[in-house]
């Protein structure tokens, strides 16, 4: 009896201790999430330290404008997004189109090319005293093109350089699609279109909300091309009250508006979306027969040829071009070495970083699921939902109030590429770690190894391709962050965004081919290395 009575107290100490390792076990993660946490906390702080002169200009019919033009802007890029890649999808996964292969693999290489690089280059080759213009002087007198700045020449930029979103997504939701749906509404008198709208167009949908949803984020949160464009949106007047008028109130009250916009939108996205226990088991598809286009090959062929001149061959060709003519017209040109070193190095710490808080995360998420798991996952995420010029913002506060030595230092500069693109290492990480056999690690639990040693001999080896993906996903998202930069970078410190940022401001744009090309070079590097693993559809990944 009294031995019985002993082991009480050691029974309750061991169960204890283990519920404490457990709750242990997510301190790691919360902390890496809460630092996403940074840039809402001070929005909100400034935003209810407001006065009333800061509270007019926030709430006047100006903040209407803005409204009604970043949700026109992203609202327009998401719908044409879509109307360019579902049947872009569907004409290099189910049809007989001739050069579906080449199309296939270029139908993403506009997400190598940065948003405010193709504004310079629609500006260069489309707009007024443009190359287009020169060509059609001579034959046509056309002696001035139509003006394509404001509304028309931002959602121009921001569709071809965005759509590879959506198309990736739905690409990928075409190849789980068993075409015996298809073929059996069609057995049953169901014309090619009324199938597609009753069968397959339902199983796309999560693919097309997740892809929308990105597109929509990323307009929102855009800067580069708005202020080429000289299109008002809520991105540039944050920026203009912080660093024209020092207007940190009214700035957070709008980028206030901006993140309940966008959590606005990811509410909106998760409704439509539905229970994902009522859509259709993802499943490889089965080999189906190429629909035969007949007539319509020269068409398809033609749809995906146009589109792959607009975002992938006047890029190219221009930025060349500038690179012929400007050949001697930079004189910064000697420096730009300097550019390199610091995009690599920022963004390379930036990816590193990622990784390290990612991982815990990424861990509880496929490992652990439950609420709190949950929960930890959703702050880490929603950074993706904060526009560059609000995380550099929410930095600033925090570093000028409690942490003043990383004030103007590398450090700053690269947390905020942390927090916004921490969701991309996020996802890539949980999907590497869901692909490695949860069996390994018991069988090595059970023969006595600590958690922390099954994680490092175990889980992060066969997790290596996807944590990787994740770190080169981050590095090539850092790589092209504009506006986060230009608040962040300390003085003398540049890299290849802030050099064709300043040439563009110059107007200067020959200056700007040689960093474009080799951002777009690194960048083309980055993302062919991290495509070998992704994240799960509908996971954020951040483009700028």
């Amino acid at each position: 009896m009294s031995r019985s009575v002993s082991q009480v107290p050691d029974r309750h100490l061991r169960r204890g201790a283990r519920r404490l390792a457990g709750l242990a076990g997510y301190l790691p993660a919360a902390l890496a999430a809460a630092l996403t946490l940074v840039p809402v906390v001070y929005v909100v702080v400034r935003s209810l330290g407001a006065d009333a002169e800061a509270l007019d200009r926030a709430f006047s019919a100006r903040t209407v404008d803005l409204l009604v033009n970043s949700v026109g802007l992203a609202a327009a890029v998401s719908l044409t997004a879509v109307v360019i890649s579902v049947p872009y999808a569907w004409l290099v996964t189910g049809s007989d189109m001739p050069g579906r292969r080449f199309f296939a693999a270029t139908g993403p290489l506009p997400l190598v090319v940065p948003s405010y690089v193709g504004a310079l280059i629609m500006l260069e080759a489309l707009g007024p005293k443009g190359l287009a213009q020169d060509v059609l002087e001579g034959p046509l007198g056309i002696d001035r093109m139509p003006d394509i700045y404001g509304f028309f020449g931002s959602w121009l930029a921001l569709t071809l350089f965005t759509y590879p979103y959506v198309l990736l997504l739905v690409t990928a939701a075409f190849k789980r699609i068993d075409p015996a749906m298809a073929e059996a509404a069609r057995g049953l008198g169901h014309g090619p279109l009324a199938a597609f709208v009753r069968t397959t167009l339902p199983q796309l949908r999560p693919a097309i909300l997740a892809g929308s949803l990105l597109c929509a984020l990323y307009v929102l949160s855009d800067f580069g091309v708005v202020s080429l464009m000289r299109f008002d949106t809520f991105t540039i007047a944050i920026y203009t009250a912080y660093r024209s008028f020092f207007d940190a109130s009214g700035a957070a009250l709008l980028a206030l508006m901006l993140i309940v916009l966008s959590a606005v939108l990811l509410v909106f996205e998760h409704k439509l979306r539905g229970d994902p226990r009522t859509q259709s088991a993802r499943s490889a598809r089965s080999a189906g027969t190429p629909v035969a286009l007949g007539r319509w090959k020269f068409a398809g062929f033609a749809f995906c040829g146009t589109v792959f001149a607009l975002a992938v061959a006047v890029p190219v060709g221009v930025l060349g071009y500038w690179l012929v003519v400007g050949a001697d017209s930079d004189p910064a040109r000697s420096t730009l070495g300097e550019a390199v070193i610091g995009s690599i190095s920022a963004s390379g710490y930036a990816a590193l970083l990622a990784v390290v808080l990612a991982l815990p995360i990424a861990y509880l998420a496929a490992r652990r699921p439950g609420r709190a798991a949950r929960a930890i996952e959703s702050v880490a995420t929603a950074g993706f939902a904060l526009p560059g010029v609000v995380v550099a913002l929410g930095l600033v506060f925090f570093a000028t109030r409690f942490a003043g030595a990383i004030y103007q230092t590398l450090i700053l500069l690269v947390l905020a590429y942390v927090i916004r693109f921490l969701p991309q290492a996020v996802g890539a990480a949980r999907s590497g770690i869901l692909r490695a056999d949860p069996t390994l690690e018991e069988a090595a639990r059970g023969l006595g190894h600590r958690r922390w040693s099954v994680f490092r001999r175990i889980t992060l080896p066969l997790a290596a391709p996807g944590v990787a993906a994740g770190a080169m996903l981050v590095f090539l998202t850092a790589m092209k962050e504009l506006p986060a930069t230009l608040i962040l970078k300390p003085i003398g410190f540049e890299t290849l965004a802030t050099r064709i940022w300043e040439a563009a401001q110059t107007g200067s744009y020959a200056a700007a081919a040689v960093p474009s090309l080799i951002l777009i070079a690194i960048s083309a590097v980055a993302l062919f290395l991290g495509s070998s693993e992704r994240a799960d559809p509908g996971q954020p990944r951040g483009h700028d």
